[in-house]
């Protein structure tokens, strides 16, 4: 019963409890949403941003491999620039791959107390010996097996250049981490020049069979077909030769 000199009701726990009931549906003071993709986002927004980004990105490699373009694009019988075509050989890449392995084997003498002048200039001159025993072996096998090609000189230095990218990450890796970290990285270099040669120069080698429409059958095209195989495979075993001695 209420206090008889008490003017007015007390309502404020009954205001409470009702404030408290309207409250305890969200817990927070907020009424309950149902769950939808936005509220999802919302609660962790990085994650979601990351397999978004993630998903995006394997979307877009899948449509470049399913591309399988790797034609050099032409303007009036001109191939186009390397800056307007991604898939056009420049000597930047090599030219400046070339130098850096000479500094970097340069780096791995010196740390293991065998650095010279001398062996550095020989190891330079080796590799540079090699690059021109290949271009004019793969010069004289085209004239042999008398394919019509639009590859040139320079177009060869480039491609068999790119290999030196290779040689600089596997003997890196070799000084960080030793002969684990230079064979694992070296052995991923190498499978990965030697399906660039086979699906950059079989463009160019089996030119006529491909414009022609014809499956690599006859004699011509086999050895076509050999020669590009031996080009590719040469690569690997050069990145080898070039570096095995100075992981240790």
């Amino acid at each position: 019963m209420a206090d008889p000199h008490q003017l007015f009701d007390d309502t404020s726990s009954a205001q409470n409890q009702g404030y408290r009931a309207q409250r305890a549906p969200s817990g927070l003071g907020y009424p309950a949403a149902s769950a939808s993709p936005q509220a999802a986002f919302l609660a962790d927004p990085v994650s979601n941003m990351a397999m978004a980004y993630g998903s995006s990105l394997a979307a877009q490699g899948k449509e470049l491999v399913d591309k399988n373009d790797w034609e050099v694009q032409y303007q009036q019988d001109t191939p186009v620039a390397p800056r307007f075509d991604v898939n056009a050989p420049d000597l930047y890449i090599p030219a400046m791959a070339f130098i850096t392995y000479v500094l970097v084997a340069g780096l791995a003498l010196g740390t293991q107390d065998r650095f010279s002048p001398d062996l550095l200039g020989l190891q330079a001159s080796s590799a540079l010996a090699w690059l021109t025993l290949e271009v004019l072996a793969i010069l004289l096998s085209l004239y042999l097996v008398t394919v019509n090609t639009d590859l040139t000189t320079i177009d060869l230095v480039a491609f068999l250049g790119y290999k030196y990218v290779g040689m600089i990450g596997g003997v890196l890796m070799g000084l960080l981490f030793g002969k684990i970290g230079y064979y694992l990285v070296l052995g991923w270099c190498c499978v990965s020049i030697f399906v660039f040669m086979i699906r950059t120069l079989r463009l160019k080698i089996l030119a006529e069979a491909a414009a022609e429409g014809v499956r690599v059958r006859g004699a011509r095209n086999q050895l076509r077909m050999y020669l590009t195989m031996a080009v590719a495979a040469a690569q690997p075993l050069l990145m080898y030769w070039l570096t095995f001695h100075l992981v240790r």
